[in-house]
C-alpha cells in the first residue's frame, strides 16, 4: 500500500493517496490516534511492544532543546527481534516527533505546514544496508532499543548507533532495497557525508538518476534552476499548486523531493535546495514506480527556468510546475 497526504491549510485533515485506490482521500484528523495513517505505523513506537525495537533519529529530538548537528535527516528503523522476519522504516521531516514510547503527539506548531512521510515494509536482510546509508548521512539518534544480539549482528547498524567511521571513506554510498510485500517497490538510498564537499542535488543525483530532475524544495539566492547539461536538467518548480481540492504554497511547506525528468522516479530528499549542503552531509531515498511518479507529476503544470538567457535553447514544449506545500507521503503499513 502506498499513501501520500497532504494537510489542509485551515483543517488538521489531509489529503491521502492509495496505490490500490488510484485517486486522492480525504484522510482522518493527523492529531487523533490511532484513526490516522500516521499514527497507525508508529502504533508500536508510541507504545512499547515486544514485537517491535527500533531506532530513532531527528535533528530536532522530542523535548531536546539546543543539539547541535549538521543532519537534517528524520526516521525510525524498526524490527521485530523474535521470530518473525518484519521490520520497517519511516522516513518523514516533521521536527520533534515521534516521542519514542509517549504516546501519539503531533507537534501542533507543525500541522499546518508541509510535511513528507514514507513507511517502507521491508524484511530484515535489508536492515544493514540502510543502516550503511544512514551511518554515511550521520543522523541524530535520540532512542535505541533494539536489543545487542540484532545490532551485533549487523555490523553497520552496529557502527551507526555507536557513531563509528563517520567522516571517513567512502564519502558518497548507494545502497538498494525493496520493499517485503510481492513484487515489491525498488528503493535506492543515496547518501553523502559532509566531507564530500558534493551538492546533493546536481553531483549525487542527478549524475546517479542519469536524467534531468524537477524539485521541490526551497531555494537560496545562489542555487538556480541549472540547464548547462543537455537531458541533466535542474527545473525548479514554482508555488503554488494544488493537492486534490487542497491548494498549497512553497512558503507553508518544509518537505523536499523530487521526480526524474524524463522515468518514474520519485525521491524524498533531507536537505533544501541551498549552497550550505556541500559541507553538510544529506540523504535522499528514490522510488522507482510509475504510478507514485505519475502522481507527483500530475500535482502541477509549470516550472521556471530562473535564467532564460542561459536555458532558451533547452526549454521543452511542455512545462511542468509540480509539488505541492503540506505533503506527507506514506507507503505499506508498519509492523
Amino acid at each position: 500500500m502506498v499513501v501520500r497526504k497532504q494537510t489542509a491549510p485551515t483543517r488538521n485533515v489531509g489529503k491521502a493517496l492509495i496505490a490500490a485506490a488510484m485517486r486522492w482521500q480525504d484522510t482522518p484528523d493527523l492529531t487523533m490516534s490511532p484513526a490516522n495513517v500516521v499514527a497507525k505505523p508508529l502504533e508500536h513506537v508510541i507504545a512499547a511492544n515486544d514485537a517491535n525495537k527500533f531506532i530513532a533519529y531527528n535533528n530536532i529530538p522530542p523535548d531536546i532543546s539546543k543539539v547541535k548537528t549538521k543532519s537534517n535527516s528524520k526516521g525510525v528503523l524498526m524490527m521485530n527481534p523474535q521470530v518473525a522476519d518484519e521490520a520497517s522504516w519511516i522516513v518523514h521531516t516533521i521536527p520533534g516527533f515521534p516521542k519514542a514510547l509517549r504516546g501519539y503527539v503531533f507537534p501542533p506548531e507543525e500541522i499546518q505546514k508541509g510535511h513528507l512521510f514514507i513507511c517502507l515494509t521491508i524484511k530484515e536482510s535489508e536492515i544493514d544496508a540502510i543502516a550503511m546509508a544512514l551511518r554515511i548521512a550521520t543522523p541524530l539518534i535520540y532512542h535505541n532499543d533494539i536489543p545487542d544480539t540484532e545490532i551485533n549482528s549487523r555490523p553497520n547498524l552496529k557502527k551507526l548507533v555507536n557513531g563509528e567511521s563517520r567522516l571517513t571513506p567512502p564519502l558518497t554510498v548507494t545502497r538498494q532495497i525493496s520493499t517485503a510485500a510481492a513484487p515489491g517497490l525498488k528503493v535506492t538510498i543515496y547518501s553523502k557525508g559532509e566531507k564530500s564537499k558534493y551538492e546533493i542535488y546536481r553531483r549525487v543525483l542527478v549524475k546517479k538518476l542519469k536524467t534531468g530532475i524537477k524539485v521541490w524544495t526551497t531555494r537560496d539566492k545562489i542555487l538556480k534552476s541549472d540547464c548547462r547539461i543537455l537531458n541533466r536538467n535542474i527545473k525548479l518548480v514554482t508555488s503554488p499548486i494544488t493537492v486534490g481540492d487542497h491548494a498549497s504554497s512553497l512558503e507553508s511547506d518544509v518537505s523536499q523531493w523530487l521526480i526524474s525528468d524524463p522515468g518514474n522516479k520519485f525521491c524524498a530528499v533531507d536537505k533544501p535546495y541551498h549552497k550550505s549542503q556541500t559541507k553538510e552531509p544529506a540523504i535522499a531515498v528514490c522510488i522507482d514506480d510509475a504510478t507514485i511518479f505519475g502522481h507527483f507529476n500530475l500535482i502541477g503544470q509549470n516550472f521556471i527556468f530562473l535564467n532564460l538567457a542561459t536555458c532558451r535553447d533547452f526549454l521543452p514544449a511542455e512545462f511542468f510546475h509540480f509539488l505541492p506545500a503540506p505533503l506527507l507521503y506514506s507507503g505499506s503499513r508498519a509492523l
